[in-house]
């Protein structure tokens, strides 16, 4: 998302969870407060465009940890999903066992009498009268095997329960955090447009112009050619985005943001990527720039915040930020961290 007319090199680690989300939402919003409201002007058209490449480039950044909160979220409700089943299943083991001891109380009670253990069980917590070994000296065998089976499939309910309503508190934290990156990236996008929108019409027109470069397609006959059938397919995919808009959070296949594309991209070749520019990054075998092929994921700055595909000759595809379709660009275009082939 931010303007790749400029190297930069940020800091933001991948790996940060829930509370490092909710921390790097916290200092995004605060840096989001000293940003300006209008062009600087002292500074004039030119400190004006760099003001806004800077505010694509933190947009960008909170992007990826939106993609990232979005990505933790679906993981948490297939959780929460597992783990209400399994409550579930176990609420009805444990009253498949209660009504074979109903059943047997009820022989007993014909017989003449309910053995007292049974009667004390059908009532209330049978953990109390497992501690007792004379209870189950009353008991037959098989209601004895019962009993203990009773005993261990709540203390497994109760878990269950337990996880789950632990896995929904985190995954409503994660909702908020979410929603706390969401409204980073709208604020800092809509004042680099009020900034844009300061400019004279002849910067603001040259602005778009280079927004707007590397649409055609280059040259890719020079260099080795994809290294698999799936890096091929994936590479016709990406092709075939360019033109389509950049849209934040998006994984195509109408707009895309970076890592949007390049997943969306893999996932046409049948192979699955994480959803983060970060993960992608370490999701197959990195190699050096100079045996780059076609297909080839390439994440730029020290943080890993970008990403885009190699297609051959020096050539990436990419999002780059919005107003700025879906474009070819030189691998160079910013300071690199990594190749990967996946």
């Amino acid at each position: 998302m931010a303007s790749h007319r400029r190297p930069s090199a940020s800091g933001f680690d991948r790996g940060a969870r829930i509370t490092l989300l909710s921390a790097a939402a916290a200092t995004a919003a605060a840096a989001l407060g000293t940003a300006p409201a209008g062009a600087d002007p002292s500074g004039g058209p030119a400190a004006t465009r760099a003001q806004v490449d800077r505010l694509y480039e933190q947009a960008e950044k909170a992007t990826e940890q939106y993609n990232e909160a979005g990505e933790r979220a679906d993981e948490l409700r297939a959780q929460v999903d597992r783990a209400r089943d399994r409550a579930a299943r176990g609420q009805e083991a444990i009253n498949r066992m209660r009504d074979t001891l109903g059943s047997v109380a009820g022989a007993q009670y014909r017989s003449g009498g309910v053995d007292p253990a049974l009667a004390l069980l059908l009532s209330g917590d049978p953990d109390t009268y497992l501690e007792r070994a004379a209870v189950l000296d009353r008991l037959g065998d098989r209601e004895a095997t019962v009993l203990r089976d009773l005993g261990r499939a709540q203390r497994r309910l109760g878990q269950e329960r337990s996880e789950a309503a632990r896995k929904l508190a985190e995954l409503e934290h994660t909702r908020t955090a979410l929603a706390r990156h969401k409204r980073t990236v709208e604020a800092k996008l809509a004042t680099a447009e009020r900034l844009l929108a300061s400019l004279p019409a002849a910067e603001r027109a040259a602005y778009d112009r280079a927004s707007r470069s590397g649409r055609g397609v280059p040259d890719l006959s020079g260099g080795a050619g994809p290294s698999s059938a799936r890096a091929a397919a994936a590479v016709a995919a990406a092709q075939s985005a360019v033109g389509k808009p950049y849209v934040w959070g998006a994984n195509g296949p109408s707009g895309f943001d970076c890592s949007g594309l390049t997943q969306w991209s893999y996932a046409q070749a049948g192979v699955g990527l994480p959803r983060t520019s970060q993960a992608q990054r370490y999701a197959g075998q990195q190699v050096p720039l100079s045996q780059a092929r076609p297909g080839d994921l390439v994440t730029y700055r020290s943080d890993a915040s970008h990403v885009a595909m190699y297609v051959g000759n020096g050539q990436v595809v990419h999002a780059p930020y919005p107003g700025a379709a879906v474009r070819y660009d030189p691998v160079g275009m910013m300071p690199i961290a990594s190749v990967t082939r996946p």
